[in-house]
């Protein structure tokens, strides 16, 4: 891991860990929005709108990353959420939260004078439907960089299998596996689809 700035020791309300919603409202009270069915009784619905903030953070992440705005890394992860890195080399690199994500990133993209990370495609499911509180996903990303020592030109793509949850009336990432699938630099370097990458995301319903 790089070293990096010392986190500033002043709190932040904004990345105060969320609590989880309330499973009970008092009578007469307006429910906590962490539960879609007393919020929408139409299920489509429900889920059309969770699929929406789903998407804001897989976006919010892409931003984050490509403003290099690594303290706002916290506003994402939750802070006991694993990422799991499978780059096609020696053993997977696990780490844990949105800061050692961010220092991990840094250190990563200090060498491109140019980066930029593109989300291609993500399909998103609720396993146990809308109102569950969590959502798994599978994202096909690609990075375009520029090297500052060299300029040369290179382009990876990867897979995401993600995992969410719903707390404070938004979606927070509770865990990322990551998996490299091809590199572009002189030549192309591809990987196979990984068999088993260990969170299932169900593929479309009949």
């Amino acid at each position: 891991m790089a070293g990096s700035v010392a986190p500033d020791s002043r709190a932040d309300p904004s990345e105060a860990e969320p609590e989880a919603a309330s499973e009970e409202a008092s009578e007469g009270e307006r429910p906590l929005s962490g539960s879609v069915p007393w919020m929408i009784d139409d299920e489509r619905l429900a889920e059309a709108v969770h699929d929406t903030g789903v998407r804001r953070v897989q976006h919010a992440y892409a931003d984050v990353v490509n403003r290099r705005a690594w303290s706002e890394m916290s506003r994402l992860f939750l802070s006991d959420a694993t990422v799991t890195l499978d780059l096609r080399a020696d053993q997977a690199m696990v780490l844990t939260g949105g800061p050692e994500v961010g220092r991990f990133i840094e250190h990563a993209i200090e060498q491109f004078e140019f980066f930029e990370f593109i989300i291609l495609n993500a399909h998103i499911a609720f396993p146990d439907g809308a109102g569950a509180g969590h959502a798994v996903s599978r994202l096909f990303m690609s990075e375009v960089r520029q090297e500052r020592a060299t300029g040369r030109w290179t382009t990876i793509y990867g897979l995401y299998h993600d995992r969410y949850v719903l707390r404070s009336d938004r979606w927070w990432f509770a865990e990322r596996r990551y998996h490299s699938l091809a590199r572009r630099a002189r030549d192309l370097d591809t990987f196979p689809f990984p068999i088993d990458p260990g969170l299932d995301v169900p593929g479309v319903a009949p």
